[in-house]
């Protein structure tokens, strides 16, 4: 047996092994459900209470409370 049926045998054994990579986007997108009343930017859901307070306070000059009414910080945990 030459080395061209080695590295073809390879190259056969290398194709079954690899999976085809999938994207997390559309799943990131789903997850994007906290949205400021405000400017309507969207967080993920694993997004906590100082990211958005951050982003009221520098954006808006506003709380948290203005800007996500919908936040439960307690529920976020």
């Amino acid at each position: 047996m030459g080395n061209g049926a080695k590295a073809a045998q390879k190259r056969e054994r290398n194709a079954k092994d690899n999976k085809v990579a999938k994207s997390q986007l559309k799943s990131n997108v789903k997850a994007m459900d906290i949205q400021c009343q405000i400017c309507k930017s969207t967080f993920l859901k694993t997004t906590r209470a100082p990211q958005l307070t951050e982003h009221a306070v520098n954006k808006h000059s506003k709380s948290i409370a203005e800007c996500f009414p919908s936040y439960d910080a307690a529920a976020a945990k």
